[in-house]
C-alpha cells in the first residue's frame, strides 16, 4: 500500500516516488488507440522498451507490457505477477467511483482473481459447467437467432452490423446457454458494452448487469434447468455470491469479445481482397480471417491485469512490488522480434493471446463457445446475403472509443433484399 507521506495519484496530484508516472508516461487513452494502435505502440516501444510506463483514468499509475516474450513470462510467472489486486499498493488513493475499479476489484470474489489451488478449484465448476454445452445444439441456437436478426432487416437491402447483428447474437445466444431470459439479452448487451468500454457510465452499466444475474442465480437456486447457471449451482461447494460472480465472468468475457470478432471478422472479408474473392467459394476463407483478426485486430486489445509481488527487472524497466502490469495482447501481437520482416501469421499459427495465456487464460470450453458462436454468425450472414459490401468507404469506418477492446461503431452494409429466412429454410 501507499505510505502516508505519498500523496493520491487518483485524484491527478503527484504520484509517488519512483512510480512510473515520473518517467513520461502515456496517458492509456485518447483517439490513437482507435485509428492508430499499431503506430502508437510502435513509439512506445521505441521509447521506453518492451515495458512502457502508462497512466489510466485519474492518473493512475502502471506499466503496459508491449513485447511478446515479456508478456509470455508474465503470463508464466502467477507468483511473481499475481492475478490478486490486493498486491497492488495504490488501493488507499483509489476513489469508490473510479471507473475501472469492476475491472480491478478483488472484493469482486470472481475466478478472475483467486490465485492457486483456490482458483483451480473455481475454473474447474467453470469448465465443468460449460463443458454441458452441446455443440450441436449451441450451434443449431446460434442459427435460429442469427436468421431472426438477418430476418429484421434483409428485405430492406441495407443494415447496420454491429448494433443489429454483431452485438446481439452472441449475448442472445449466451443468455440463452447460461439460463437468464430471451428478452434480456440485448439490455445485457449494451450493459457489458458500456463496462468494457471504462467510460463514466461503467459503474451503473456493471450494476444493471450484476443485478439480473443474482436474479438469475436466485431463480435457478429455486428452481434447476438444463443451463450453465444450474450447472454451476450444482457442482456443489460454493455459495450465492461465488456462483454470482462467476457467472458474470462468462458472460462479459463471452459476449463483446465475440461480437468484435464477428464485427472485425466481417470487416476484414469486406475490405481486404484476400478474402473478398471468396466470400462465397467455401468456409476456409472464414476460418483464415477469424484467425488473422486475432491477431491484427484481436478483440481484447489491452486487458487488466496483473501485479508484482516484488521488485523486479522486466524489459529494462524496473518494476516495484505492487506495481499494476497492463497485458498489451495488441502491442505483443506486432512486436517487432516475432513479426521479422512484416510477417503476416494467418492460417494455422494459433500462438497468439487473443485468450490469454497461463493460469488464467481463457478456458477451452469457452474459447470453443466463443469461436461456435462467432464463425456460425459469419457463415449464416454470407449464406443469407452473399453480394454484402460495405456500403461507406473502408477509411469511413470508426473504432470504438475503448483501450481495452477493439471493435467497431459501426459497419454499414448493402445488399440485395432477400427473403425470410422461413422462405428459404
Amino acid at each position: 500500500m501507499t505510505s502516508p507521506q505519498h500523496p493520491p495519484t487518483a485524484g491527478g496530484t503527484t504520484p509517488p516516488p519512483g512510480c512510473p508516472a515520473h518517467a513520461g508516461a502515456v496517458p492509456l487513452s485518447g483517439p490513437r488507440f482507435q485509428t492508430e494502435p499499431a503506430e502508437l505502440y510502435r513509439e512506445m516501444r521505441r521509447d521506453h522498451g518492451a515495458l512502457a510506463p502508462v497512466t489510466l483514468a485519474g492518473d493512475v499509475p502502471a506499466w503496459l507490457a508491449l513485447g511478446y516474450r515479456e508478456l509470455h513470462q508474465i503470463y508464466s510467472d502467477p507468483v511473481l505477477f499475481s492475478r490478486d489486486s490486493r498486491h497492488w499498493r495504490l488501493w488507499d488513493t483509489i476513489p469508490a467511483d473510479w471507473p475501472l475499479r469492476p475491472m480491478v476489484d478483488h472484493s469482486f470474489d470472481s475466478v478472475l482473481w483467486t490465485t492457486g489451488e483456490r482458483h483451480s478449484q473455481r475454473i474447474a465448476m467453470t469448465e465443468n459447467a460449460l463443458e454441458g454445452v452441446d455443440g450441436f445444439e449451441l450451434r443449431r441456437t446460434a442459427e435460429e437467432i442469427a436468421d431472426r436478426l438477418i430476418d429484421a432487416f434483409c428485405g430492406q437491402g441495407e443494415a447496420e452490423l454491429i448494433s443489429q447483428y454483431a452485438t446481439l447474437l452472441p449475448a442472445l445466444t449466451l443468455v440463452r446457454a447460461c439460463g437468464y431470459q430471451d428478452d434480456e439479452g440485448p439490455g445485457l448487451a449494451h450493459s457489458i458494452n458500456e463496462f468494457l468500454n471504462g467510460t463514466e457510465e461503467s459503474l451503473k452499466a456493471f450494476r444493471h448487469f450484476h443485478a439480473a444475474t443474482y436474479a438469475l442465480v436466485d431463480a435457478r437456486q429455486q428452481a434447476a434447468s438444463a443451463d450453465i447457471a444450474s450447472r454451476m449451482l450444482a457442482h456443489g461447494g460454493y455459495g450465492r455470491e461465488e456462483i454470482v460472480q462467476d457467472l458474470a465472468v462468462i458472460i462479459v468475457s463471452g459476449q463483446q469479445p465475440t461480437a468484435d470478432w464477428i464485427g472485425n471478422s466481417l470487416r476484414l472479408m469486406l475490405t481486404d481482397d484476400r478474402f473478398a474473392a471468396s466470400l462465397t467459394g467455401g468456409r476456409h476463407s472464414v476460418n483464415e480471417a477469424m484467425n488473422e483478426v486475432l491477431w491484427e485486430d484481436a478483440p481484447l486489445q489491452n486487458s487488466v491485469a496483473r501485479f508484482a509481488t516484488r521488485d523486479v527487472q522486466l524489459g529494462g524497466q524496473h518494476i516495484r512490488a505492487g506495481d499494476m502490469v497492463i497485458m498489451g495482447i495488441a502491442s505483443a501481437h506486432h512486436d517487432p522480434q516475432i513479426r521479422t520482416g512484416g510477417t503476416s501469421f494467418t492460417g494455422g499459427n494459433n500462438a497468439n493471446f487473443a485468450f490469454g495465456h497461463g493460469d488464467h487464460r481463457c478456458p477451452y470450453p469457452a474459447q470453443e463457445i466463443g469461436e461456435t458462436i462467432a464463425r456460425t454468425g459469419i457463415e449464416v450472414l454470407l449464406d443469407r446475403l452473399p453480394d454484402v459490401e460495405l456500403s461507406i468507404p473502408e477509411a469511413a469506418l470508426v473504432w470504438r472509443p475503448s483501450v481495452w477492446m477493439r471493435g467497431l461503431t459501426a459497419l454499414p452494409v448493402r445488399f440485395t433484399p432477400a427473403p425470410a429466412a422461413r422462405s428459404i429454410r
